[in-house]
């Protein structure tokens, strides 16, 4: 294991808040005294299993402490999820059925083993201890904390305020999270800023129990590709880690570039000793874009193997830099009939290589339509098999007929 200092450096890159800092290190001391891994939780709510680079936040400080020779437990909120999680919600989320919440969480082992390592992870389902616990355990439970605690969190409080029904089995998801933390013996657990009464409620929970508090971590949310709101795949601003190579270079360059060592923090697994080599070049006026090469570089080689990464870099510098046309672009095949560029802008739309046909007719009055290379002003212009369209700065499609 690596020193106690050298360790926290790197758990605590990022991060928001920490609860707290001295009991980290006591657990850290401890681990290293005896050669014992801290037990690392987190839990992922099945209802959403599309993951991108925001959700991915958590999952990658995990996979820093499972390199650190840390066990990393990842709880499936089967059980939960039937429940549904109020979390920032105006009014309570409808519960999922038992089939949504397997298929769901399939989804999800799929794309979180793409960034921790499966052979080092447990996966279980909270089910395995909550659907055992019987009333007598249950009320136990609740009286551990007050009503009084449970609506201090500001989605209860709201909602009370404002007379919006809270349903009693709302306030029993904390504290089910909470028992999570006991069930595995949580050291550690990661959550987003908006979990925080959440995890905090298992070290209180464990602390009642007369056992040893868990620390708490909690990462801040990820801006999107916009720069202001939180990434999400609603708003578009998104990077997913099921996208291709190619994609997730793009969008890796398309990011602000005051957000370049926030990505470098968050979404990478970077040393913290090197985003401060990048950090003093930025500081000193050296090329923003020079050093984002390094953020899509790296992302992407998180994600895919070395020569599908160099493939992306050099598709965007074909497609981006030099305005070439890149190898191995999408096909859009078309019907012998749809002789002229007028007939296919229909088949455009419908793939979302544009949003509209008002838009691409906008796009060639400005200039941004192109074929094989050739600006072009005719919507009558006759199509052959083999060529290539280009749309705006970013968008090809080859015609195949």
């Amino acid at each position: 294991m690596k020193t106690v200092e050298e360790q926290f450096r790197i758990i605590t890159k990022g991060v928001d808040t920490l609860v707290n800092e001295e009991e980290l290190k006591e657990k850290l001391k401890l681990s290293v005294e005896q050669n014992k891994p801290l037990t690392i939780k987190l839990g992922l709510d099945p209802s959403a299993p599309d993951i991108h680079l925001g959700h991915a936040v958590v999952l990658r400080k995990m996979k820093q402490m499972q390199d650190l020779g840390h066990k990393a437990v990842i709880i499936i909120g089967d059980f939960t999820g039937k429940i549904g999680d109020p979390t920032g919600k105006a009014k309570g989320r409808a519960a999922l059925t038992t089939k949504q919440v397997e298929e769901n969480a399939k989804t999800y082992c799929e794309q979180i083993f793409k960034i921790l390592d499966k052979d080092k992870t447990r996966v279980c389902f909270n089910s395995e201890w909550l659907a055992k616990l019987n009333f007598e355990d249950i009320i136990r439970l609740a009286s551990t904390t007050t009503v009084a605690r449970i609506l201090e969190r500001d989605d209860f409080q709201n909602r009370y305020q404002k007379k919006i029904t809270i349903g009693l089995h709302e306030f029993f998801y904390p504290l089910m999270q909470a028992y999570d933390s006991v069930a595995i013996g949580a050291d550690i657990e990661l959550g987003g800023t908006d979990q925080t009464f959440n995890i905090l409620m298992g070290r209180t929970l464990q602390k009642s129990r007369g056992e040893k508090s868990q620390v708490a971590i909690f990462m801040p949310i990820l801006e999107g590709l916009d720069g202001i709101e939180k990434m999400s795949k609603s708003l578009g601003n998104y990077i997913g880690v099921n996208e291709s190579a190619e994609v997730m270079f793009k969008k890796v360059m398309e990011i602000p570039d005051c957000l370049i060592i926030k990505y470098f923090e968050l979404a990478t697994d970077e040393h913290p000793d090197r985003i401060l080599v990048f950090k003093k070049k930025l500081e000193d006026g050296f090329n923003p874009k020079e050093i984002k090469l390094q953020l899509a570089l790296t992302i992407t080689g998180l994600y895919f193997e070395d020569r599908e990464t160099q493939k992306a870099y050099d598709y965007y510098h074909a497609a981006f830099e030099t305005k070439a046309i890149p190898d191995n672009i999408p096909k859009l095949v078309i019907e012998y009939q749809k002789d002229m560029l007028s007939d296919v802008i229909g088949l455009l739309v419908e793939n979302n290589y544009v949003s509209s046909s008002s838009e691409f007719r906008r796009l060639i009055i400005q200039g941004g339509i192109s074929i094989n290379g050739e600006k072009i002003s005719d919507l009558n212009i006759v199509m052959a098999c083999g060529d290539v369209i280009r749309i705006g700065k970013k968008k090809f499609v080859k015609i195949v007929k």
